[in-house]
């Protein structure tokens, strides 16, 4: 068996989106997995939609999920001699003609066939013109498509599909500005850059039949073919914009890590037993064509926010610390070109990242850990920030003062010793104690808290709230 060369050939009409990064994944998947090639490409022939900001949000977003491509980035709009060299060589052979219909005629000609209730498709009629060509109309190139037999698509997911040649027309391969339609491009493409299987959405199936005519009327031998059953929303419908991020790169603003996505998006449609969390060493392992489900694949984001929250618990300390420092910027509780000690963040992860499923989540509640003084939820200091426990925290204020380490051991120490001299349960006086520091009712281990704060600010806030007790 020849080398495995696959292709993820985006089209930068709009941001790269999920339906397109799970495409991505299982080509990138299916290369490694088979020692092979995997190569992207840039679909940009649509020049009027296809921008410079919408092909650098693709590649940020492919790098951003990991996946690295070995060839590539390759454009369309470098290639237009090499489509227009074999459109020529098409036309030569007999294989295709020029037609000379405009818009005009062929929306008359499509609204008598559906009058007539027949298949709206191209009648052929240039097939046969002769004489001169009309003046004024710059033409299009067709294809001589056969109009008898079957064709088969061999599918690698879904199985054999058979479509009548009959209920396929000649179709444009290159307009008459010259540029090449997407099925001959897509065509020329592959066949010069050596693929030799096309994983793609279902939505390109009825494509297919078209394409396998192309190369062969080109003298190549088509790709294996391997279409992904759509993904749908919660409520059954096709994924669209309404569903959530419309960019992948939404999804590293709002907090998620790539490895989360990555490992969420390839159990869409792909199954290894039962097993849900993977390292992308795994997948690779474990990834195979033959376990692609047929029926579609249900976009649930609480899952997605589920192992988001996994691989926050789980990654490594020091990565995610980093991770964080951007989310703790815009969110205005560090500046700009500020760093904090990187032990200390560390830690500080470590406390937040049991009750974080985002790094966004997880940059709120360290919020209270940067600032000078507490912002204090006003409901909860009225509840929890009463005169019945002002002689507590007068007395934990005196023993913090004198104690020599404020690490969470003796600090643990201290605060149960004031609980023996004041009678009070440990959830009387930590939880105001909590609002005093952090000044909201929910927040790491009481003990990790005032180690992350210190010394010193933890004492200036439990003052500041003996004298909110008044």
């Amino acid at each position: 068996m020849n080398q495995v060369r696959v292709r993820f050939a985006p089209s930068p009409t709009g941001y790269l989106h999920i339906g397109g990064v799970r495409t991505a994944l299982f080509n990138w998947l299916f290369a490694r997995h088979e020692k092979g090639v995997f190569i992207l490409r840039i679909e940009d022939t649509d020049r009027a939609r296809s921008t410079p900001e919408a092909i650098q949000a693709i590649l940020d977003g492919m790098k951003w999920v990991g996946l690295g491509w070995d060839e590539g980035p390759i454009y369309q709009t470098d290639c237009l001699a090499i489509y227009k060299e074999q459109a020529d060589r098409l036309l030569a052979e007999g294989k295709a003609y020029l037609c000379y219909c405009t818009e005009e005629e062929l929306d008359a000609r499509r609204k008598e066939a559906l009058a007539r209730k027949e298949l709206p498709k191209y009648d052929g009629r240039c097939r046969r013109r002769s004489g001169a060509a009309p003046a004024g109309v710059s033409p299009v190139t067709r294809f001589v498509s056969p109009q008898d037999g079957q064709t088969i698509v061999h599918d690698l997911i879904k199985g054999d599909v058979t479509f009548d040649n009959a209920q396929l027309d000649d179709l444009v391969i290159v307009r008459s500005n010259g540029v090449p339609t997407y099925n001959f491009g897509v065509v020329v493409d592959d066949a010069r850059m050596a693929i030799t299987h096309v994983i793609r959405g279902d939505d390109h199936l009825n494509n297919t039949p078209r394409q396998i005519l192309l190369y062969r009327a080109l003298g190549y031998e088509p790709p294996q073919f391997g279409h992904l059953s759509m993904i749908l929303g919660m409520d059954k419908v096709k994924l669209s914009k309404r569903h959530g991020a419309t960019s992948v790169l939404e999804y590293q603003e709002a907090g998620y890590l790539p490895e989360a996505l990555t490992n969420y998006l390839v159990r869409l449609g792909w199954s290894h037993g039962d097993q849900e969390v993977f390292s992308s060493q795994e997948m690779i392992e474990k990834f195979s064509l033959e376990n692609i489900t047929r029926s579609p694949a249900a976009f649930n984001p609480e899952k997605l926010l589920w192992l988001n929250g996994h691989y926050l618990k789980t990654g490594d300390t020091k990565r995610v610390a980093e991770l964080l420092l951007p989310f703790l910027r815009k969110r205005g509780v560090l500046d700009g070109g500020a760093q904090p000690d990187s032990a200390w963040l560390e830690k500080l992860v470590v406390a937040l990242r049991e009750r974080a499923q985002t790094l966004v989540e997880m940059a709120d509640k360290a919020a209270p850990f940067f600032q000078e003084s507490v912002i204090m939820d006003q409901e909860a200091a009225k509840k929890f920030l009463t005169a019945a426990v002002r002689p507590a925290f007068a007395r934990l204020v005196a023993v913090l003062e004198q104690t020599s380490v404020f690490e969470h051991d003796a600090l643990e120490q201290g605060f149960k010793s004031v609980l023996a001299e004041t009678g009070l349960s440990m959830g009387k006086l930590a939880q105001p104690v909590r609002v005093a520091l952090t000044g909201t009712t929910v927040s790491p281990g009481i003990f990790d808290v005032m180690a992350l704060l210190g010394r010193e600010r933890t004492l200036a806030r439990l003052k500041k709230a003996i004298d909110l007790m008044g």
